[in-house]
């Protein structure tokens, strides 16, 4: 297949327009598991990736809560993570600064009184930097320390104070059912008003999540056939070639449901489905990704596959099955792979199937949406005496990219050259982030911290939809859990998945493109 590549031109790129630079009131970010791998790995090196960028005040510090008593190692060990995952040169002359930012306080998450001590702390950083009363706090930690924290939080005042704002970023999971996620909503809205609450899901902060809204609404040719008139089938592929990587009690108790499909898939599925909103305010973003979910019928349980790997290749190196792996039970009947059909009962998308699949230990790692087109009702084409590796004619097909490559293809058919038969190809317009932008070390993250000191809430997930999304998805890890699968492990490391997930498609007539990533 041929591909004709995309590219932005210098000049067009300096012609673009310089907004305003968002820049939040001097406050403090409090991080609460600062010791875990997400703070080093990800969150530092986002702060000072926007550090860099003079998105940040001056006035600013940033505050690590954690049980372990580290005391000034902390921050040297920020710095490592910064330069090792943050794609930044140990010299870069703002990066003594930024460090200056960060300290550390141990705290036992579970007693009530060192959060006096965390209060007094605030206090005195405040008062020593010239630090107005903002607060963000963000949880860090793995989920039964949320309810404590919070609730201590609400008990030292800290949660609603009389001056300044506050907010709290909440990562996932948030609940593992539809019950455990309302309860959980319940105990935080005891203490924060939901536009304090930030429940965080790092794939919306990616550059490509967000420009699917700006693909659809300001491109005037895309728009008018986003709809079941024009679209054949969606499919929304989270293929990762990883394990669990040593969290196997953690991936025991979620499975892949849990960890992908409930939150990052539907995230993506809301953008890819919604109906263009008033604004890009927040409330009406969050209001249409609602109506989105709430469209969805009941998903029966003959239209979803689960899956766990077995042992196989994986980038040319063998590897254990996932019931090999550390600190899992060797009888284990948790998913590592689900796939589903799904569909939106609504006027734009009544009667075309959305097939989601997310799978570790895969062939190829890759996050894509897949939108295909209808053929044309006359393929005038096919009556001809066609011959070759080119005389199939394709459907229209457009691939978003998320990850590792991210971009944009629309692959369409086309006459080829010099040949006087009336040979089709299909062949690829491609549009490649890196190639036009340039490599950027960004991970997600910079834009949700950003935002969450801003408050704005439009990339975030409300009660609303948390609850929503789990009332899809608490029925078939229900059914799921009252039936032990036959056959696990069913598919190879390395594989595509289980076959079964292939007849998924098949009854519908269609098929997973296994074809993933940037054809160069």
């Amino acid at each position: 297949m041929a591909t004709m590549q995309m590219t932005v031109r210098p000049e067009d790129l300096s012609q673009l327009p310089k907004g305003a630079e968002r820049i939040p009131d001097p406050g403090i970010l409090v991080i609460f598991g600062a010791s875990g791998d997400l703070t080093k790995r990800k969150l530092l090196p986002a702060l000072f990736h926007l550090w860099q960028s003079n998105l940040l005040p001056q006035k600013f510090a940033i505050v690590g809560v954690a049980r372990r008593p580290l005391g000034d190692e902390f921050a040297a060990d920020m710095r490592s993570g910064i330069v090792e995952f943050g794609g930044v040169d140990a010299r870069d002359p703002k990066l003594d600064g930024f460090v200056s930012t960060i300290s550390y306080f141990p705290l036992n998450f579970d007693d009530p009184a060192s959060y006096a001590g965390l209060k007094t702390e605030l206090d005195r950083i405040a008062s020593e930097k010239g630090i107005g009363p903002d607060r963000l706090f963000y949880l860090a930690t793995a989920p039964e320390f949320f309810t404590g924290i919070i609730e201590n939080l609400g008990a030292q005042n800290m949660a609603q104070p009389e001056k300044g704002r506050v907010a709290i970023v909440i990562e996932k999971p948030f609940g593992h059912d539809l019950d455990s996620a309302r309860l959980l909503n319940h105990q935080v809205n005891a203490v924060f008003h939901e536009n304090q609450v930030f429940r965080i899901d790092h794939y919306l902060g990616k550059e490509t999540v967000q420009n699917l809204l700006v693909f659809r609404f300001a491109n005037g040719i895309f728009e008018p056939i986003w709809k079941r008139n024009y679209i054949d089938h969606v499919q929304i592929t989270v293929a990762e070639t990883l394990g669990v990587e040593g969290r196997g009690p953690f991936y025991e108790k979620a499975g892949a449901l849990r960890d992908v499909v409930q939150n990052h898939m539907m995230e993506l599925l809301a953008l890819v489905a919604l109906e263009p909103p008033s604004s890009f305010e927040s409330e009406s973003v969050r209001r249409e990704k609602l109506k989105v979910w709430q469209a969805i019928p009941s998903i029966p349980i003959l239209s979803t596959v689960r899956g766990q790997y077995g042992p196989g290749i994986v980038a040319g190196e063998h590897v254990v099955g996932y019931r090999d792996e550390e600190r899992v039970n060797p009888e284990s009947g948790t998913e590592t792979y689900a796939a589903l059909r799904l569909t939106i009962e609504n006027w734009r998308w009544a009667g075309v199937p959305f097939f989601l699949r997310a799978g570790k230990r895969m062939k190829k790692r890759a996050t894509e949406i897949s939108i295909q087109f209808k053929q044309p009702p006359l393929l005038i084409f096919n009556r001809m005496a066609l011959s070759g590796p080119c005389s199939d004619i394709q459907p229209n097909l457009l691939t978003i990219r998320i990850q590792p490559d991210e971009g944009i293809s629309l692959r369409f058919g086309a006459k080829v050259p010099t040949t006087p038969e009336m040979t089709v190809c299909p062949v690829n317009m491609d549009f490649d982030y890196e190639a036009a932008f340039g490599k950027s070390s960004a991970n997600g993250y910079e834009r949700l911290l950003l935002d969450a000191m801003l408050g704005d809430q439009t990339l975030f997930s409300h009660r609303d939809g948390v609850e929503t999304t789990w009332a899809l998805y608490t029925p078939v890890l229900q059914a799921w859990a009252s039936k032990k699968p036959q056959v696990f492990p069913n598919y190879f490391a390395g594989s595509w998945g289980p076959e079964c997930a292939d007849h998924l498609l098949e009854s519908t007539g269609h098929s997973w493109r296994n074809d993933l990533g940037r054809k160069a």
